[in-house]
């Protein structure tokens, strides 16, 4: 997949960029790179690879230091939500901001 300079001008358009031609062209070619790159590792056969869940993993046996998933600070809802102009039930009440 490649992108053409009409691609280019309608992904600039639509984030608002204003890019001059030699920008665009630049922009182009790195986006083609990226979209090569792609293409290339997709290209690498995979079968029976295992994913690693760190990179040193791959060369010797790692165990992760996870801590253990206990709350720690205490609860403050109440103190947190006094300056709020409009609480129920725990929440925030807001405006309706779409109809």
């Amino acid at each position: 997949m490649s992108l053409s300079t009409t691609d280019t001008a309608r992904i600039a358009s639509l984030a608002r960029l204003a890019l001059a031609p030699e920008e665009s062209e630049r922009l182009r070619g790195q986006i083609n790179g990226f979209f090569d790159l792609v293409e290339r590792m997709r290209a690498v056969d995979t079968t029976g690879v295992e994913p690693l869940s760190h990179p040193v993993s791959a060369i010797e046996d790692i165990v992760l230091r996870l801590r253990e998933d206990a709350a720690t600070e205490p609860n403050q809802r109440e103190a947190n939500q006094k300056s709020a102009p409009a609480v129920e039930n725990g929440l925030f009440l807001v405006p309706k901001v779409i109809e």
